[in-house]
């Protein structure tokens, strides 16, 4: 089969970013990798538990909306206020993601 129109597509960002890295690797480069977040250590125990429980809650069996829960949006915005002193609208300048590659993509 020929699938021209998959052909034409860029290549994934991502992808490029760990050969460029395993590249430099080989050629003998200190590379720190700041990509793939893959953590090294288990997740608390209260942090698996709350997870958990939130498994459990039917309202969470959904997709939420693309911009994200608004009261998340408005928690976030607080946050960056009370921790960096940086004013942000919830409903204009803050939205969620589900890791940072995908916000990359937004850009």
């Amino acid at each position: 089969m020929d699938f021209r129109r998959i052909d034409g597509l860029p290549p994934y960002v991502f992808t490029e970013v760990n050969d460029l890295k395993l590249a430099a690797r080989r050629a003998g480069e200190d590379v720190i990798d700041l990509g793939f977040g893959n953590p090294d250590i288990a997740s608390p125990d209260f942090v698996v538990d709350k997870l958990n429980e939130a498994s459990r809650n039917s309202k969470n069996h959904r997709y939420s909306s693309s911009r994200g829960i608004p009261n998340l949006r408005k928690a976030v915005a607080d946050r960056y206020l009370r921790r960096f002193g940086i004013e942000l609208d919830p409903d204009t300048q803050v939205i969620t993601t589900i890791g940072a590659k995908e916000g990359l993509s937004h850009l």
